[in-house]
């Protein structure tokens, strides 16, 4: 079996990276990933041989950086199956890609009485945006609620989805249930009553294949470092006929053709919405995360992420007192497992498993309204990569396992 351990840097080299030189077992990868030494290196080397601001100068190295920041963006369209590589925007993550759909489309395109539905599983990024708007404009903000396992009702979406309906938001995976949601039939679904979808893709993107166009997304978000990219650099795909109509989120250098004393006439796509100088190197060492996920494949990457996600939840679920949030079957959780434990509360779960030596998240997750919808205020979440272990996965059941009775309930 081949051990992609040895590409991250982080991981195989993990105690000299430490404060204490212990190893660490790194599961919140939900949060973010680890980076590739291809990926590191793809950086490294734009300043090292390329630096230059692209789109600016004609000088052969301003056109050389150029040429690797356009070839970025078709890499991106290609990875997420768009049909041109001008309905790809660069931003810094997904939440920024957000607020300009908000912004630029939702603002201009929303009014009193109309409304917007917005998935109760939603990260913040995906819902504070359409609470702005719903605010500014006099909408209606509605929700689509889950069941507890985290799988949407259609029959009852397609009741919500009305002639009032503007925009649907939806995320394709919770961070929270790991759960995917049926995002192509939502879209068709807002698409018969004129609506259009926006799709948090941050979780998605990292661990299944993704066709925008055959799920007919309008928008589609996903931030880089959540799929072994740089932090600060994300992607807004948008429709074209969308984007055209659409004014600028931010104003400035590089997103205009002329400028006037009174006025100014924008860019042509996509560069209208990617005010001052980009982040070319953040967007070649995307670039280079995904062809290493492509390198990979997704078929063997969710095989291995499958095999240690069951192992853990196998081994949550035979534990009392643990409960694990969202589906009974592990291959609905698309490597996250986020679990309350009776009487411990999730900040001292998370302080005893970093003594053990093991990462996790713990808190609302940038979910509380769904927390609150399930009954609960904070949980832990340990979330896998393929490149974790199934020896990992014990080590971390084992240290749940005895929680309880280091914190003096008893076995």
């Amino acid at each position: 079996m081949t051990d992609y351990r040895k590409d991250f840097p982080l991981l195989s080299e993990i105690g000299e990276h430490t404060v204490d030189g212990r190893e660490w077992i790194y599961i919140d990868n939900a949060a973010t990933s680890q980076r590739p030494q291809c990926v590191i290196d793809a950086e490294r080397d734009f300043y090292l041989k390329h630096n230059a601001n692209p789109l600016r100068g004609n000088y052969p190295l301003s056109v050389e950086a150029t040429e690797l920041y356009e070839n970025a963006r078709k890499g991106v369209r290609d990875f997420i199956g768009a049909k041109s590589a001008r309905e790809i925007i660069f931003t810094r993550n997904t939440t920024e890609s957000m607020n300009l759909v908000a912004y630029s489309y939702g603002l201009n395109n929303v009014n009193a009485g109309d409304e917007i539905l917005v998935s109760i599983m939603e990260h913040h990024s995906n819902l504070l945006p359409w609470q702005m708007v719903a605010r500014q404009t006099g909408a209606v903000l509605r929700f689509i609620e889950c069941r507890t396992d985290g799988s949407v009702d259609l029959d009852q979406v397609k009741e919500q989805i009305t002639e009032k309906t503007k925009i649907v938001a939806i995320t394709q995976i919770s961070n929270v249930l790991g759960r995917v949601n049926p995002v192509k039939e939502i879209a068709a679904m807002a698409h018969e009553k004129n609506a259009i979808i926006v799709v948090d893709g941050a979780q998605s993107t990292p661990h299944m294949p993704v066709n925008v166009q055959d799920l007919d997304a309008d928008f589609f978000a996903f931030s880089g470092h959540k799929i072994f990219g740089p932090m600060g650099i994300g992607v807004l795909y948008g429709k074209k006929k969308l984007l055209k109509k659409m004014p600028p989120f931010l104003s400035g250098g590089e997103m205009i053709e002329s400028v006037t004393r009174e006025s100014a006439k924008y860019a042509e796509l996509p560069h209208k919405f990617e005010a001052g100088t980009v982040n070319a190197a953040g967007a070649i060492a995307l670039h280079a995360a995904i062809k290493y996920a492509q390198s990979v494949g997704f078929d063997v990457m969710q095989e291995r992420e499958l095999a240690v996600t069951k192992r853990a939840f196998d081994g949550l679920k035979e534990l009392p007192h643990v409960h694990v949030l969202g589906s009974d079957r592990a291959e609905e959780h698309t490597g996250i497992l986020t679990f309350t434990i009776d009487d411990v509360h999730p900040h001292d779960v998370s302080e005893i498993l970093i003594a053990d030596g093991i990462c996790v998240r713990a808190g609302h997750h940038c979910a509380q309204p769904l927390l609150n919808y399930l009954g609960i205020s904070s949980a832990t979440r340990a979330s896998f990569m393929f490149y974790n272990t199934e020896e990992e996965a014990d080590k971390f059941v084992a240290s749940i396992a005895s929680i309880r009775e280091r914190m003096g309930y008893g076995k």
